[in-house]
């Protein structure tokens, strides 16, 4: 455990001491309200249900551009060599790793609380919708990371991890808006595999134990896989 805390420590310091970081979160806030604040001036209403609507979209490009150099800039330098030889073992380097990107996604998402007090003016808040978005965002966040630190054990190159893993995302956040196009036997099969489906389905504020156990069944595969990809390079 000693180890994982201490590459999780590495890599997250190693994020936050770059001005890129601050530059990322920026980008995310500013984009997000971009989008959020006109809705919500129109309607007038003390909810964050137009964020959290957009956020699977937003999770799709920010989260992949976050986690692409994570194991992509280790195979190009060469210092993975050293990290596999250490008693780490791939499953401790992906574990700290995907602890540190779990503390980015923490870094994205709890500087959004302020929209609270920006709405709040707009009426009372119902607090349901909006621990359930945060929670359904949260594991969510960790999903992707976790197909984002899965393209990035692949390959040496940032940009064709990044490209992959916005590729996953995508396919997972609107899978479900295909489904009109298909037979209903089909629709209730693949609305199971859907992240945009679950995730509204918890931002609205419904505690579906389906919805967890696809967060967390889908964050283990892609774990898994990186963990396969870096032991690949042994």
């Amino acid at each position: 455990m000693k180890t994982v805390l201490i590459i999780a420590r590495r890599e997250a310091a190693s994020f936050f001491q770059s001005p890129m970081a601050y530059i990322v979160i920026a980008l995310f806030l500013l984009i997000n309200a971009v989008f959020f604040f006109p809705t919500f001036f129109i309607f007038d209403r003390a909810e964050l249900r137009g964020f959290f609507r957009l956020l699977p979209l937003f999770f799709s490009f920010f989260l992949p551009a976050v986690s692409m150099r994570m194991l992509s800039e280790e195979f190009k330098s060469g210092t993975i060599e050293t990290l596999i030889t250490l008693p780490a073992g791939a499953e401790k380097i992906i574990v700290g790793k995907y602890l540190a990107a779990l503390g980015i996604l923490c870094g994205l998402l709890g500087p959004t609380l302020l929209y609270l007090l920006l709405i709040a003016p707009a009426g009372d808040i119902d607090p349901g919708p909006v621990a359930g978005g945060y929670l359904g965002a949260f594991f969510l966040g960790a999903a992707y990371t976790a197909v984002g630190l899965y393209a990035s054990s692949r390959t040496g190159n940032q940009i064709v991890a990044f490209v992959t893993a916005l590729s996953i995302c995508l396919v997972l956040t609107f899978m479900d808006s295909f489904m009109v196009f298909l037979p209903p036997l089909l629709v209730g099969f693949l609305e199971y595999f859907s992240a945009g489906y679950h995730f509204e389905t918890i931002s609205r504020g419904i505690l579906d134990s389906r919805a967890f156990v696809y967060f967390i069944s889908l964050s283990l595969v892609f774990l898994i896989g990186a963990v396969r990809g870096v032991e690949a390079r042994r």
